[in-house]
C-alpha cells in the first residue's frame, strides 16, 4: 500500500497536481458543492436546459411542454417589467454555502434612502460576475440588512430569458433583461420605492480582459447607463468587488492574438465571451473550471446625484461620465489598500 501511495504521489508531482486532503470539514465539502453546481449552472446551465426542452418535446409528456411553451410566449415580456423574483430561492442554503466558499463580503460606504431608486454600476465583469451575483441576485449576503428598506434586481442579457426553464431559474433570482426599458421600469418612482438596480457596465467584453492581479474595466465608451440614469433620475453609484479578477486563471489572450479574435467574434456575434475559466477542480486544486477559493469584497460607493432629464444632450452625458469616471477611481483607490494585497502595485485601468 505505502509503495502504492509513493507512485501515486510521485505521478502527481510530475504531472504537478495538487490533490485535496481526505480530512476537509463537512462544511468544506459543501461549499465546494455549491461553487460547482453554480459554475455548472453558468457554463453549462442554458444547453442543459434546451436539450431538457427538445427530449421532452419527443416525449410522452409533449403536451406539458405545449403548454409550457404558451405560456412562456406569454411571458416573455416580464423581465422588461420587473421580473418574477422567488425569495426563498434567493435565500436557500445553496447560496450561503457559495458565499462562504470564496468568501464574499459586501461592504457600504454610505446609507441609502429607502424612499428613492438607485443604479449601481458595477465593476469589474470579471469571469462570472462572482463577487456580484452573490451579493445582488441572491440573499446570501443579507443586502436587506446592509441596506434596510431596499430590495435589489441584477440586470443579464435579454437573450437569457428565451431560454426554457433557464429562465425561470434567473427570474427566481430576481434578474431581469439589460434592456432600456427593463431599467427604466425598474428605476420608475411609480412602480418602486427603495429599488437597487445593479448593472455590470463592462459587460461580456470586459470578462475577456479578466486575469489575476489586473483591474481593466470597459468604461470610456460606455455612457448609455448615464442615459438611463438621467432619464429616470435615480443616482448613480458606483459599485467595486475587489479580488473579483482573482478566481479563475483564463489563458492568456493579448489584443491581436488568435484566441482573443476568435473570442471577440464569437461575442459580437452572440453576445456572450467564450472563455477558458481555468480554476480548479473538486477534488485537486491545480486545474478544472471550479473557481478558486479566493475572497471577493464587493464595496458600494457614495451615490452620485442626477438631475432628471429626459432628453440629454451628448454634452450633457459627457460631462456626467466623466464625473462617474472620478468617483469611480475615487473609490478604487480610497478602498483598494483594505482588500488587495501588494495594493500599491495595483491600478485601475480604464478603456
Amino acid at each position: 500500500m505505502d509503495t502504492c501511495v509513493k507512485i501515486f504521489s510521485s505521478i502527481s508531482n510530475a504531472l504537478g497536481i495538487e490533490w485535496a486532503p481526505l480530512n476537509v470539514p463537512t462544511s468544506r465539502r459543501l461549499e465546494t458543492l455549491a461553487a460547482a453546481a453554480w459554475i455548472c449552472l453558468v457554463l453549462f446551465g442554458e444547453a442543459a436546459c434546451i436539450l431538457l426542452f427538445v427530449q421532452l418535446v419527443y416525449s410522452s409528456y409533449w403536451y406539458l411542454v405545449l403548454l409550457y411553451g404558451i405560456w412562456m410566449l406569454n411571458d416573455l415580456e416580464i423581465c422588461n417589467k420587473g421580473g418574477r423574483t422567488i425569495e426563498w430561492f434567493r435565500s436557500c442554503a445553496w447560496w450561503v454555502y457559495y458565499r462562504d466558499y470564496f468568501p464574499i463580503k459586501l461592504v457600504k460606504t454610505t446609507d441609502l434612502d429607502p424612499s428613492r431608486n438607485y443604479l449601481f454600476a458595477c465593476f469589474p465583469h470579471g469571469v462570472v460576475c462572482s463577487g456580484a451575483f452573490g451579493a445582488f441576485a441572491t440573499n446570501a449576503l443579507e443586502f436587506y440588512k446592509v441596506f434596510p428598506g431596499m430590495t435589489c434586481n441584477m440586470i443579464t442579457l435579454g437573450g437569457h430569458f428565451r431560454v426554457p426553464f433557464f429562465r425561470d431559474l434567473v427570474l427566481a433570482l430576481g434578474c431581469c433583461a439589460s434592456s432600456q426599458e427593463s431599467l427604466l421600469y425598474l428605476l420608475d418612482k411609480k412602480n418602486y420605492k427603495g429599488k437597487c438596480v445593479a448593472l455590470i457596465v463592462g459587460g461580456a467584453a470586459e470578462a475577456l480582459d479578466s486575469h489575476p492581479g489586473e483591474y481593466k474595466v470597459i468604461l470610456s465608451r460606455r455612457k448609455g447607463f448615464i442615459r438611463i440614469a438621467m432619464k429616470s433620475g435615480a443616482p448613480l453609484v458606483p459599485v467595486f468587488s475587489f479580488g473579483e479578477t482573482d478566481v479563475f486563471r483564463p489563458l492568456d489572450n493579448p489584443q491581436d492574438s488568435l484566441l482573443r479574435k476568435f473570442q471577440e467574434k464569437v461575442r459580437q456575434l452572440t453576445g456572450i465571451s467564450p472563455m477558458f475559466p481555468i480554476g480548479r477542480g473538486v477534488f485537486q486544486y491545480s486545474f478544472g473550471v471550479l473557481p478558486l477559493r479566493s475572497p471577493i469584497t464587493t464595496v458600494v460607493g457614495k451615490p452620485m446625484e442626477i438631475v432628471k432629464n429626459l432628453d440629454p444632450t451628448d454634452e450633457e452625458v459627457d460631462d456626467i461620465h466623466k464625473e462617474f469616471i472620478r468617483r469611480l477611481i475615487e473609490l478604487f483607490e480610497t478602498e483598494k489598500s483594505k482588500y488587495l494585497k501588494n495594493h500599491e502595485k495595483v491600478n485601475l485601468v480604464i478603456t
